[in-house]
């Protein structure tokens, strides 16, 4: 059997392990130590297949999300449900596993690019670029960059391309699903807003509870009209226009 160096993208597997470990390290400290992680529905990881798997989750920091579900893709590699143990996982993690991000937020700094490298999936926008509302088409390179992914390991997305709670979703997750027919797993992640700033690179408070909560993979018709399937994920992630209504009219909670 020959022993596989690089991913499906040219970057060396031996330098995406040790990065993963140097962030696994500093994130178990965030997630179990500065505060703690509530884990549930992680037992479905085991019986999903090796590849042609979509994440879709809600957004709330662009990376210490990420970095909270390869924790716990790490601890379902070997066995550990539910919970973010202790990172001896680390030294084999689970390393077929990329996201998708916006290029111009993975090329905003040293540690954005270290990122990258781990498993970004790096797309150019097409409704905003600099902080600015814009208007241009999907680059078909970029599409293909998605398929790449599927076709080698497990991709996370972010339907709303956003890290603002209850903005609407974007159809070129719902194309990609029609077109690539993955297996789709809702995620619903929460508090991450929270016990970080917006990068979800620095702390900025202790004590804070944190969630990630996988859900069943979804049923889904690939012959739906991408309106419908998009209406679906939204509802998944308890990200659409009902939820938003039911936090609002719903009282906090002391």
């Amino acid at each position: 059997m020959k022993l596989k160096l690089f991913d499906a993208f040219g970057n060396s597997l031996f330098i995406k392990r040790v990065l993963i470990f140097v962030f696994g390290c500093i994130a178990y400290y965030r997630f179990n130590i500065a505060n703690k992680t509530v884990v549930r529905g992680s037992r479905i990881l085991k019986k999903l297949p090796l590849k042609n798997v979509l994440f879709v989750s809600n957004h709330q920091t662009y990376f210490a999300d990420v970095t909270g579900m390869y924790q716990v893709f790490g601890c379902a590699k070997w066995g550990v449900y539910d919970r973010i143990n202790f990172p001896w996982y680390l030294l084999n993690p689970k390393i077929n596993v990329y996201f998708i991000a916006a290029k111009e937020t993975m090329k905003a700094g040293i540690l954005p690019k270290l990122f990258a490298y781990v498993g970004s999936v790096s797309i150019k926008r097409s409704w905003r670029e600099a902080g600015k509302e814009i208007d241009r088409g999907v680059d078909p390179r970029d599409i293909g960059k998605i398929y790449k992914a599927l076709n080698s390991g497990w991709v996370i997305t972010f339907p709303q391309g956003t890290t603002r709670p209850f903005v609407p979703g974007r159809r070129g997750t719902a194309h990609i699903i029609k077109e690539a027919k993955p297996v789709v797993v809702p995620v619903v992640v929460d508090g991450f807003r929270r016990a970080f700033d917006k990068k979800g690179l620095f702390l900025k408070k202790k004590g804070v509870s944190l969630s990630i909560h996988f859900k069943e993979p979804l049923e889904i018709d690939y012959d739906e009209s991408t309106a419908k399937i998009l209406e679906r994920i939204m509802d998944s992630i308890q990200q659409s226009e009902k939820f938003d209504k039911f936090k609002k009219i719903t009282p906090p909670v002391n």
